[in-house]
């Protein structure tokens, strides 16, 4: 809505016009005040009623020899090297179930704990039996001393005449019987701690604990189930806890026919593309080729690691391999550029852009283009890795409007 002009300039105000304060003078003044807030207000609901216009964006990601000739093309699927079905190491009814799919535990961190009613009795019980034997133990030092005090007072009385050869070597014999006696009581004490510090073992045990950092992708048990690390009591026993899987040792196995082995070397740098993501190009390279065939299948697997990790490759995904010509790489060095799909360039004669997008802001960018594939472009120079670009922009978009940005969902 367009402001009215002739209102605004009325509420102007002339330096050197006369001072009036006359009724008519002030109603006018009034009347003109209340043109100005109705101006204000109509201003604020045009505003209102056209909202920021919505668009959606992508990040344009980071690319290296595109359009470079394939050797040979494979099929695979995303693996994780590193993954363990944890379980208790003794058999028990689980208590309580601390994790749920999808979450991330560090190492050492507690998944599950087992019922510890018995063996919170049983350490208790080796603590006791540790105190009887201790206090065995102390009586027979008190023995000791006093046969030893005994034998020595004999021997003076021997010297004296005062008693027998035979009395003073029942004396001895008594001190030797009693040294004898403190050992094998010091050997059951030693015993009995070692019994009290097995058992408290047996509690830690209970506690079932992640091996590394990683991301649970099942939970295989619940409280009041019992566990147990074997194989046991049918199908009401279970032999885990949960599955964990490192994120970080996500890669990609691929089987190749033995006939074209010969075109894979270690290092050689691959494209690969996920299933689920068709348009989306994942530099890679390999790792290793596992030094055995398939006799059955005629294949050699290969081992494909990803440049960059990235939180939308998950293990199991199908994964489609592109191996690069490596003496092409070799001739032609790897350039760095970034890649966008093609719908977000807008093509004109002569210059090529892309609507950026900074602090909800348009800017109308120029860029130069380079090859493009599988609905993905090269673009050489104008932005760079990471920035918002709008996916298929419209006619509208105006530089430097405001928008609300949207992020397309995967």
């Amino acid at each position: 809505m367009a402001l009215d002009q002739n209102a605004l300039n009325s509420l102007r105000i002339e330096r050197n016009a006369p001072h009036s304060n006359t009724p008519h003078s002030r109603g006018t003044a009034i009347k003109l005040i209340v043109v100005a807030v109705i101006l204000l207000v109509a201003a604020g609901l045009w505003r209102s009623s056209h909202p920021l216009i919505e668009v959606e964006v992508t990040s344009a990601t980071s690319t290296r020899n595109m359009g470079t000739n394939a050797v040979l093309d494979a099929s695979g699927y995303v693996v994780a090297r590193r993954q363990a079905t944890v379980s208790a190491k003794v058999t028990g009814k689980v208590s309580e179930v601390l994790i749920e799919e999808g979450m991330r535990v560090k190492a050492g961190q507690i998944l599950a704990t087992l019922d510890t009613s018995t063996t919170d009795r049983q350490v208790e019980l080796s603590k006791q039996q540790a105190l009887a034997a201790k206090a065995a133990l102390s009586q027979s030092k008190v023995r000791l001393e006093e046969a030893q005090r005994a034998a020595h007072r004999g021997e003076q009385l021997r010297t004296e005449h005062l008693i027998s050869e035979a009395e003073f070597d029942g004396l001895q014999s008594t001190v030797a019987a009693l040294q004898a006696q403190l050992q094998a009581l010091q050997s059951q004490f030693d015993v009995a701690q070692a019994n009290v510090e097995l058992q408290q073992q047996n509690i830690s045990d209970l506690t079932v604990r992640a091996p590394f950092t990683g991301v649970v992708i099942s939970k295989d048990a619940q409280p009041g189930e019992m566990i147990s690390p074997i194989s046991a009591g049918g199908g009401f026993t279970r032999t885990g806890i949960a599955t964990i899987v490192d994120m970080d040792s996500r890669e990609v196995e691929v089987d190749v026919n033995e006939s074209f082995i010969n075109r894979i070397t270690d290092e050689q740098k691959t494209e690969a593309t996920l299933d689920a993501y068709p348009e989306w190009t994942i530099p890679s390279h390999v790792i290793s080729i596992v030094p055995t065939a398939d006799r059955q299948k005629a294949t050699v697997k290969v081992r494909i690691g990803f440049d960059q990790l990235d939180p939308r490759i998950l293990p199991d995904m199908g994964v489609k391999v592109r191996f690069l010509d490596h003496t092409e790489i070799t001739t032609n060095p790897a350039h760095q550029a970034v890649e966008l799909p093609s719908n977000c360039v807008i093509r004109t004669t002569g210059n090529n852009y892309v609507w950026r997008v900074t602090n909800n802001t348009l800017e109308k960018v120029a860029v130069s283009t380079g090859s493009e594939h599988s609905n993905r472009i090269e673009i050489l120079s104008g932005i760079q890795t990471g920035d918002s670009v709008v996916i298929q922009p419209s006619e509208t978009l105006i530089d430097g409007a405001k928008v609300k940005v949207k992020i397309p969902s995967p």
